[in-house]
């Protein structure tokens, strides 16, 4: 079983060096890259039958021991979230391999597709790394695949907006690089299992300093709160298919590298103020902001950051009951928020614009368009029985059953970014679906432009993200049992420690 866990890396690096030898080959890449995206799902699939019959795996990479070699390692939390975010990242790609068909957009795909699978490798690598500095490594995967699909189909705006998120990203990683290079000086050892046990060891003023240097680190990678405003510049201007990707995983990517790198080396037993005072702000400030934007992309964009603040809230509690909510939520936000990215596209294509200013009966013009929105809207407003809601209810029972007045005081500011949450998404389904067409509204692309091809098909990968979203409702009860299962490995770290230095022993 332990070939499965490099499997999610290296199949799509595979595919992303066959895919540039053969750039110009459209059909064929077309055809390939659906191919490895599917055998990544299938791999992930084996990875979590493999995790749930056996514990913590790790793979110890070249030969060389651990804590020396190179690390990959699956557990309940990273097999799970390598499943999830492969099954989205396949969906992505069947709606950018129809977009294409269907003549909406389809322009460079010698450039997308080889970019998208290795942004696929690094995401995967990041979940499975055992070490910091292969976590550094999957980051600038990730990051120089983003790079390239930022300014995809470029324009003045996109490449604008392209230097900011370069800009950010690669400070980002220069302080990435340097709490690495401290942690090594302190320490002797980046592999994060044997760093479990000797950043204790270390005096509580550096333990404190490199804590919060990870925590800006990926505070800004996950566009928490003030370390934002990169993110709703960003991502808008972006191809709606690469937007969904980027809102759909790359924060993801840096929230679980924050609880990772936080339940391993910096354990407490209480919960953080700090965290769940920037969980707080990033709730409020990110919803607050989706309320006073036009444009559904910059509406989602600040959606996200604020939804970022709930993964934040469940980590700052530092409890079981904490952690598996903000587990729950990374599930359900993967899904929901890549599908409020592919219906915007659809919305798009049906009505040629994406401002609330110029919208206006997409009801009358497409109701399936309008279910579509209509059901991941109320979920990522954790509208009862919504995975939004499992999840938002998950956390609001860790805060209240953790106590104290900060606890509670979050908790509070949680249901009222919920409810300005679906104040924005009511807002959207008023003005862009219920009210007449004004105007001024843009009008609707010719019926050859987007009905050839492969437009059902990209409505049918929506639909289908739709409905994984309302089986993570259906399923909360095992979904929950395997999240409380990976949170109690979180806080008590022994059997991750055994998987990697006991093993690489024998």
């Amino acid at each position: 079983m332990n070939v499965l866990v490099p499997l999610p890396f290296a199949l799509p690096l595979l595919g992303a060096a066959l895919a540039m030898v053969s750039r110009r080959r459209s059909t064929w890449l077309r055809v390939l890259a659906p191919l490895v995206a599917a055998g990544v799902v299938a791999a992930a699939a084996g990875l979590v039958a493999a995790v749930a019959r056996d514990g913590t795996i790790a793979v110890q990479l070249g030969g060389h021991p651990a804590p020396l070699g190179i690390t990959l390692v699956a557990d309940r939390l990273s097999a799970l979230l390598v499943a999830v975010s492969a099954a989205v990242l396949l969906a992505i790609m069947l709606h950018a391999v129809a977009e294409g068909a269907a003549g909406l957009d389809g322009r460079e795909p010698g450039v997308f597709y080889p970019a998208y699978l290795a942004l696929t490798a690094g995401v995967c690598l990041l979940f499975l790394a055992g070490d910091l500095f292969n976590l550094f490594v999957a980051f600038e995967i990730m990051l120089a695949s983003s790079y390239v699909l930022m300014t995809l189909v470029p324009t003045a705006e996109r490449m604008r907006a392209g230097m900011t998120y370069t800009v950010v990203s690669l400070t980002s990683s220069i302080l990435f690089l340097t709490a690495l290079g401290l942690t090594y000086a302190a320490t002797g050892t980046v592999n994060l299992a044997d760093l479990s046990g000797r950043v204790a060891d270390l005096p509580a003023g550096t333990r404190t300093a490199l804590g919060l240097l990870f925590l800006l680190v990926f505070g800004i990678k996950g566009a928490i709160v003030p370390m934002h405003l990169w993110l709703p510049d960003s991502y808008p201007v972006a191809v709606t298919k690469v937007t969904a990707v980027f809102a759909a995983l790359l924060t993801k990517a840096a929230v679980y590298a924050l609880i990772r790198v936080q339940t391993l080396l910096f354990p407490r037993a209480h919960e953080s103020w700090v965290m769940l005072g920037l969980a707080a702000a990033t709730m409020i400030v990110g919803t607050l902001g989706a309320l006073a934007h036009d444009d559904i992309h910059r509406v989602f964009s600040f959606t996200l950051v604020g939804h970022i603040g709930y993964m934040l809230f469940g980590l700052g509690l530092f409890s079981v009951a904490g952690l598996t909510g903000a587990i729950l939520y990374l599930v359900h936000h993967i899904v929901v928020q890549a599908t409020l990215f592919l219906v915007a596209d659809l919305m798009q294509g049906r009505a040629g614009s994406t401002s609330l200013r110029r919208l206006g009966g997409l009801a009358k013009l497409s109701s399936f368009i309008a279910v579509l929105f209509l059901v991941p809207a109320l979920s990522v407003s954790g509208v009862p029985p919504s995975s939004g809601f499992v999840a938002k209810l998950a956390l609001f029972q860790a805060g209240l059953g953790a106590g104290g007045a900060l606890a509670y005081a979050v908790t509070g500011v949680a249901i009222v970014a919920s409810l300005l949450t679906l104040m924005a998404m009511t807002r959207i389904w008023t003005l862009g679906f219920w009210r007449p067409r004004p105007d001024d509204a843009a009008e609707p692309p010719a019926p050859e432009s987007y009905t050839r091809g492969g437009v059902r098909v990209m409505q049918s990968v929506t639909a289908v993200l739709v409905a994984a979203g309302l089986l993570i409702a259906v399923f909360a009860g095992p979904l929950s049992a395997w999240s409380r299962g990976a949170a109690t490995d979180l806080l008590d770290p022994a059997a991750y420690r055994h998987a990697v230095l006991d093993g690489a022993r024998r």
